[in-house]
């Protein structure tokens, strides 16, 4: 089922059989929901849109084709999504390889049969005022002072996750957004999409399927471990010192770019991050913890990077964190299980979640229609989608820069603790957003920007 593109149509989705259903862990009930959802999207997309509710995008990196032996990127995924809306035009694309940016201008999925501008730098793009939003799909290093500078420029943003390298980074996104009220999305699209399991999930949780929640375990595999890697003489059609932007200078890695950044904790954090900023947020959000966070936070175990040499990736290959909240709750992130979510409430009762199978130790937790009046979390069925019509409508989108950066900050705190090993669990205030008398955990909530960048540069 693809119902979150809205191409399955009533008759169609009901025409699948009960096994069917059961098999894909949704229930009738639920599906029904679906089936709304999209005829919605559906009737949107028949009305006819003026010239000026065009709204005009410009992409900020976009990835590679795979023709080169390097994976795609989120860009060149979330782009044709944004280009089939209604009323969305791409105009610009910006990226620090030539030969990205270029192919990338000529996708027809994209670019509406127009050839798009292309631009090396972030700020060429932004200074054009005939583009209303930007999508960042860079690496993590680049998210705070791009989003912060399109804001300041007065562009809507939409962002992948996670929100940003560091915590810090991550307040000062929330904070710009508040001060400029510009529309921000983070692409973090469980909370949105693959059928709305994800969603299911949360509703269940929060409306006592499970009883009290005890605990929940964020299954998000380990970090690969290869290196070291050659150095090389960067290609021509790579601007390597851009790439590199804020972090310290080093030798060109082919291996650095364009996926395999997230290895390295000099510009991601591994698959705490990578898909902690999925799970962990699921977490957050089943909690009703989009405005909090947890108090303490510890290395329960995790294995030394695999190599200590600068070539290497340096993520560790092998963790486990534990995350207590205020009511007692304990979320962990492990490397370990099949990914996904695992909720464990009272009496042995549970309910599992992943992009692919809903389970739970009961049946009746999923199967058994929520009622009417039952508290719902706000829904929609394409993160992309979300973030436009609140565009038009200048509201915040269901993923606003405060939950990114709240959801993100829990996979940061995961990643200090693993890199600390301080041999106890670390004291963490969510309301002051620091650590209780941790000078040593404090100094790891930022990170020095190599020259000229700097965090508050856009500022003024």
């Amino acid at each position: 089922m693809d119902l979150e593109r809205g191409t399955m149509s009533r008759r169609g989705f009901l025409a699948r059989s009960l096994t069917g259903l059961a098999a894909a862990g949704l229930p009738i009930w639920f599906g029904k929901e679906l089936i709304a959802d999209a005829e919605q999207d559906q009737a949107k997309e028949k009305k006819p849109v003026q010239a000026n509710d065009v709204i005009t995008v410009g992409q900020i990196g976009c990835g590679t084709n795979g023709m080169r032996g390097v994976s795609g990127g989120r860009g060149r995924q979330t782009a044709p999504l944004a280009a089939a809306i209604n009323g969305v035009r791409f105009l610009a694309v910006c990226d620090v390889d030539r030969v990205n940016a270029q192919d990338f201008a000529q996708m027809n999925n994209v670019n509406g049969g127009r050839m798009l501008d292309i631009y090396s730098d972030f700020r060429e793009l932004l200074a054009r005022r005939d583009i209303n939003c930007v999508s960042i799909a860079t690496p993590d290093h680049w998210h705070a002072l791009i989003a912060i500078a399109a804001m300041r420029a007065g562009k809507d943003v939409y962002c992948e996750k996670p929100l940003a390298l560091t915590i810090e980074e991550g307040k000062a996104i929330a904070r710009v957004a508040r001060e400029t009220n510009r529309v921000f999305q983070t692409g973090s699209q469980q909370r949105t999409e693959f059928n709305g399991r994800f969603r299911l999930a949360v509703d269940l949780v929060r409306n006592g399927r499970i009883g009290r929640v005890q605990t929940v375990e964020c299954r998000l595999g380990g970090n690969p471990r290869q290196g070291p890697f050659q150095t090389a003489q960067a290609p021509e059609n790579l601007n390597w010192d851009m790439w590199m932007g804020p972090t310290p200078r080093c030798d060109y890695v082919a291996r650095k770019c364009h996926y395999e950044f997230r290895w390295w904790y000099e510009y991601s954090g591994g698959k705490m991050t990578d898909w902690g900023a999925h799970h962990l947020d699921t977490a957050q959000w089943a909690l009703n913890m989009d405005e909090s966070g947890p108090v303490e936070v510890e290395r329960v175990s995790a294995t030394n990077p695999w190599d200590p040499n600068p070539l290497s990736y340096n993520c560790h290959p092998a963790f486990r964190a534990s995350f207590r909240y205020a009511n007692g709750t304990v979320v962990t992130a492990t490397d370990a299980g099949q990914n996904g979510l695992q909720f464990t409430g009272e009496n042995g009762r549970w309910l599992f979640v992943s992009r692919d199978r809903t389970q739970a130790s009961d049946p009746a937790i999923i199967n058994e229609a929520l009622p009417n009046n039952a508290p719902r979390v706000p829904s929609h069925n394409s993160q992309m989608r979300n973030f436009f019509d609140c565009v038009r409508s200048r509201q915040q989108p269901l993923c606003n820069a405060n939950v990114g950066h709240r959801s993100a900050t829990v996979c940061h705190l995961g990643n200090i603790a693993i890199r600390l090993n301080a041999g106890r669990a670390l004291r963490w205030n969510p309301e002051t957003e620091r650590f209780v008398e941790n000078d040593a955990a404090n100094r790891m909530l930022s990170r020095e920007m190599r020259a000229p960048w700097r965090l508050n540069m856009f500022d003024s």
